[in-house]
């Protein structure tokens, strides 16, 4: 006896139950774009080494090239499409915007998932490798560029725009609740 190579799934996206049967090779690359038409995750490398395929996993980022779907099973999965509230841009969205955070655009929704756990992670007081003080009482480092660079090195930009991204990640930071303070040049 064979064992079975699909299975029936339910991904929750963007808030949204989503059932579908998919071969246990496919990753969640691949259901977001082919089965559930959620293209904003773009397929760059296809090898977990340009971030294109960014995306959130219960609140953390992870690339969903690398993912298979079935391992998503009863986690929250959060595409770029599910980053708006409606109408309105989360300020990560608008600050890129603004900024010029994008050229091609190619990379842009994987660079905004990456900015969201960047906010999340420094707000929780996680280090980088740039982080000078890692004493826990020393708290959430300065947000500078340096920091910013490092904790978003995982997504590229063919296009080079990453002057214009470091600063759209910055001024999110800035906006953020509570978080006045903790940007620096």
């Amino acid at each position: 006896m064979t064992a079975p190579t699909s299975s029936v799934i339910t991904l929750h996206i963007n808030g949204e139950p989503h059932t579908l049967t998919v071969d246990h090779r496919t990753t969640l690359l691949d259901a977001l774009r082919e089965r559930l038409g959620l293209t904003g995750t773009k397929k760059g490398c296809d090898h977990g080494q340009c971030g294109a395929c960014t995306v959130l996993l219960d609140g953390r980022r992870a690339l969903a090239c690398l993912q298979l779907a079935v391992a998503t099973e009863g986690r929250a999965v959060t595409t770029v499409e599910g980053v708006a509230d409606g109408d309105r841009l989360h300020p990560v969205q608008q600050a890129f915007l603004e900024l010029d955070g994008y050229q091609c655009g190619y990379c842009t929704p994987g660079q905004i998932c990456s900015a969201l756990a960047v906010l999340e992670e420094h707000a929780a007081g996680w280090p980088s490798a740039v982080t000078a003080d890692l004493r826990p009482e020393a708290g959430p480092p300065a947000l500078t560029d340096d920091e910013i660079r490092e904790r978003m090195s995982g997504n590229l930009c063919r296009c080079a725009a990453y002057p214009a991204i470091v600063r759209a990640v910055a001024r999110a930071a800035q906006e953020r609740p509570g978080e006045s303070g903790t940007v620096a040049a």
